[in-house]
């Protein structure tokens, strides 16, 4: 069987597009080749009476296929690797007269040169990396097979048949739903695209279904941790429905590079109806604060429903969310945290911070910005289409940040390419270079329009990145994956490489760089409670025998974690006298009152602090971020941690604010435990405390997760999480 349309379009015969999984045509229960003699009767050929899939979660398919997690009672297994089913005919299978063959259908256009129809011959033994059904066992009328599927064979939902020989033609079975069976990538298999040789990463990175999200600041980092539930009903059909979304063509699908590109661009809405809408400015009417969601599950079962996108996500609920797609379909991924991430508007390699006469930033200027964190994904897969090397972890990237080829997507770019500075391999190696290697450069606009540079900072942006470790909630540094030590030959070589390969940078460091200023300047913000009063230490070095006076200006900023400036709340200027070979600090407070009223997300202060020396006119410029600490929400649980027993779980939160919160949503979320639920409180009085109950019944055992966050009109990424160890219901 080769097509089932013979429609012609444009002139040449072709099978309209066959771009979704959910789309389907029954194959014909006859094809006869002529009509069938009087008196015979097709009856008296082979007949299947009835197959089995050994789909149970606790049956051998889906333990050796490691799909066992899956609360889908459908056959999932994955790719490369043989599974087992039987077939129950109306008399014995007799080898010598009897044929048959069983087939894997997959959309509304079968064909199989493009692999959307698989006929999977009888064979006596399995060839590598080739479908292929061998009869394992015969009994009375029934024969039980191992079937292999191709290393390299499409992912997604197919229909099963068993076609039989006649003379006369083929007999097939009809549309069983039953014997549907989802086929993954699979990270087992050496022949898979994904294959993934460490059984700890597998693991953790295709089977831990609770990860750790880093966030905060560089010097206060701070952990959430994020359900993926990529096993939980419904989440897999979720998954293929958002490839069904974006009409990717059936016959990709078994391409991680084009599986990770799709999810890249589909798991934002910008320009594809994708999954969710990212808001940045603080507004959240009609939707979901980013703050308050505690994993992906909700946000993929509500796309799926409504067919609508979800409000509202920011990087590190995008990043949340492709990791469950990728994980999912077995695709090996994990979460990046990366500080003091770049965003290069214009591709020149570098962060241009426009200053004006008195040192105040020029906000129309300053197009690039600096993140305090972005969290972006890995997705481990070869990369048969780049030199060798290139191939293990790729970036992806679904925060709508910049286009690539004509929509809001990014990646997968190699690592390996990227530390090396090799940006002329697809895809966006370029601006995920920038986002951790780039400079940030200090541009002074001259009253005559021209621009000077004044300083250049060559090691502020990808100051520390990090993902969760193997096998335990800590942080592994993984920053030298994607970048050489600062200061390094090899980083500066990487960086030449990087503009070797086209990228432009229309203003000349190089000379910038090897100046220095006689005066050091650098500056402490002391950690800060929300609500609370705190300083700002600016300390200036003399290293000369010269005396010098310095014109000082510091500005604090309400922002955004991208980096962009809501309101500046502070502003201060002061002048200082240093004797030669001394240093001198100055301390700023800044009052709760002046930051308290304007608090965005993630209670964000951004400080940015220049001086120029007046004797020698040189500019000196730091900027750095604080995260408020914020108050958290407690949780514990009381009743017998057993699998199957009802356990209490109680969350509270008290009010340390001396305001009113008003509109308040807790929302609650147990992996295994607990459905994810939510509750409202229209108000909580200033050192009020509220409580909540709910009942769970576990049904996973091992160590478990209970998240809870809190978001209101004025106080929001307020979380806390307990551990819970659930033990194995006793057997009687």
């Amino acid at each position: 069987m080769s097509e089932t349309s013979t429609t012609p379009f444009g002139g040449r015969r072709s099978v309209p597009l066959n771009n979704s999984n959910a789309l389907e045509a029954d194959l014909p229960t006859k094809e006869l080749q002529g009509l069938v003699p009087r008196g015979v009767s097709l009856q008296d050929y082979l007949n299947v009476t009835n197959v089995y899939l050994f789909n149970e979660r606790w049956d051998t398919n889906k333990v050796d296929h490691h799909t066992d997690k899956y609360d889908n009672n459908k056959l999932i297994v994955r790719r490369g690797q043989s599974f087992y089913i039987q077939i129950d005919f109306n008399r014995p299978y007799n080898p010598q007269r009897d044929f048959f063959r069983v087939e894997y259908v997959i959309g509304r256009y079968p064909q199989e040169s493009k692999g959307t129809y698989i006929p999977v011959p009888v064979v006596p033994e399995h060839q590598r990396g080739k479908w292929g059904a061998k009869i394992i066992m015969r009994e009375d009328r029934s024969i039980r097979l191992s079937v292999q599927s191709s290393p390299e064979c499409i992912v997604g939902k197919f229909r099963m048949y068993v076609a039989i020989w006649t003379p006369y033609g083929i007999l097939r079975t009809i549309r069983n739903p039953e014997t549907d069976t989802y086929i993954l990538f699979n990270p087992w298999c050496e022949e898979d695209a994904v294959y993934l040789d460490d059984e700890k990463e597998r693991e953790e990175y295709v089977l831990n279904d609770i990860g750790v999200i880093f966030h905060g600041d560089y010097k206060d980092i701070k952990t959430r941790s994020w359900s993926y539930g990529q096993f939980e009903e419904g989440i897999l059909d979720a998954c293929l429905y958002v490839m069904d979304k974006a009409q990717m063509d059936l016959s990709g699908r078994g391409n991680p590079i084009k599986v990770s590109r799709v999810g890249s661009a589909m798991v934002n809405a910008k320009d594809d109806e994708g999954v969710i809408v990212g808001s940045w400015d603080n507004i959240y009417a009609y939707g979901v604060p980013p703050s308050a969601w505690t994993g992906s599950v909700d946000i993929l079962l509500e796309y799926q429903s409504s067919q609508n996108p979800v409000r509202y996500g920011q990087c590190w609920v995008f990043a949340g969310v492709f990791n469950t797609f990728l994980r999912c379909l077995g695709i090996p991924a994990r979460v990046i945290t990366n500080y003091f991430s770049a965003h290069d508007n214009n591709a020149n390699l570098q962060m241009d911070v426009f200053l004006e006469e008195d040192g105040n930033v020029n906000s129309k200027l300053t197009k690039d910005s600096v993140w305090n964190y972005h969290c972006w994904n890995e997705a481990w897969m070869t990369r048969p289409d780049l030199p060798v090397g290139f191939g293990g972890w790729q970036a992806v990237d679904s925060t709508p940040q910049e286009n690539s080829d004509g929509m809001y997507r990014c990646g997968p770019a190699s690592v390996q390419a990227i530390k090396h500075g090799h940006v002329c391999f697809q895809f966006d190696a370029p601006f995920v270079f920038a986002e951790v290697n780039s400079d940030l450069v200090y541009i002074a606009v001259q009253k005559d329009g021209t621009h000077v540079v004044k300083a250049v900072d060559s090691t502020h942006t990808g100051k520390l990145i990090v993902t969760k470790e193997v096998g335990r909630d800590g942080m592994q540094d993984i920053t030298d994956t994607y970048k050489f030590q600062e200061g390094q030959e090899e980083e500066r070589l990487a960086l030449e490489t990087a503009l070797m390969y086209g990228a432009k940078k229309p203003l000349n460091t190089e000379d910038v760089l090897k100046l220095r200023s006689d005066v050091d300047m650098d500056f402490e913000v002391e950690n800060a409670v929300l609500g609370k009063d705190f300083k700002v230490t600016i300390t200036f070095q003399n290293n000369s025998s010269n005396r010098y006076t310095i014109s000082a200006y510091l500005s604090g900023n309400i922002t955004f974690y991208t980096g962009v400036s809501k309101a500046e709340f502070k502003k201060e200027t002061f002048d200082v006298t240093l004797e030669p070979l001394s240093f001198k600090k100055e301390e700023v407070l800044v009052r709760a009152g002046e930051y308290m009223g304007q608090l965005l997300e993630q209670a964000s202060l951004h400080f940015f602090v220049t001086a120029r020396v007046d004797q020698t006119r040189d500019v000196l410029a730091k900027q750095k971020s604080t995260v408020l600490r914020i108050p958290k929400v407690t949780i514990k649980v009381r009743g017998a941690k057993v699998v199957g027993s009802d356990m209490v779980v109680t969350v509270e939160f008290t009010n340390p604010l001396k305001e009113t919160l008003r509109n308040v949503w807790i929302y609650l979320d147990g992996p295994g435990l607990m459905r994810p639920k939510r509750k409202m409180f229209s108000e909580i009085q200033p050192n009020t405390t509220v409580q909540w109950e709910e009942v769970c019944r576990p049904w996973v055992s091992g160590p478990r997760k209970l998240m809870a966050s809190m978001t209101s009109d004025t106080l929001r990424h307020v979380y806390g999480e307990l551990d819970v160890e659930i033990q194995r219901r006793p057997s009687v």
